[in-house]
């Protein structure tokens, strides 16, 4: 468990990192990204979202992190099983996915 000084809310966070496929083009992981930050604006009803590229200083890293704040387990299971969320995954990620990773933690 984390602890920040100062902050008496608990977060549950959802950190998840994309890796693109080496024949996914410039422009189609361009505009998987615009559809994450798009989609963070949309669902700000959910959770406190943001959006990352990888700034490039190691190759082995992957390309993308998306950050997700929610005030409780209950909410991350909204969002998960929201269609808005589950489109994004099938027309926006999927066809330039490589690898996922993702890890979910109650921050205090």
């Amino acid at each position: 468990m984390a602890f920040r000084s100062g902050w008496t809310e608990q977060v549950f966070r959802h950190v998840v990192m994309f890796r693109w496929r080496k024949d996914s083009g410039p422009e189609e992981q361009a505009a998987a990204v615009a559809a994450l930050q798009e989609f963070a604006l949309a669902v700000a009803d959910l959770g406190s979202v943001s959006v990352g590229r990888d700034a490039g200083l190691d190759e082995a890293n992957f390309d993308v992190v998306v950050v997700v704040d929610f005030p409780d387990v209950a909410s991350y299971r909204a969002y998960a099983s929201d269609p808005r969320h589950l489109e994004l995954i099938a027309t926006h990620i999927r066809p330039c996915l490589d690898h996922r990773v993702a890890v979910q933690a109650e921050l205090a």
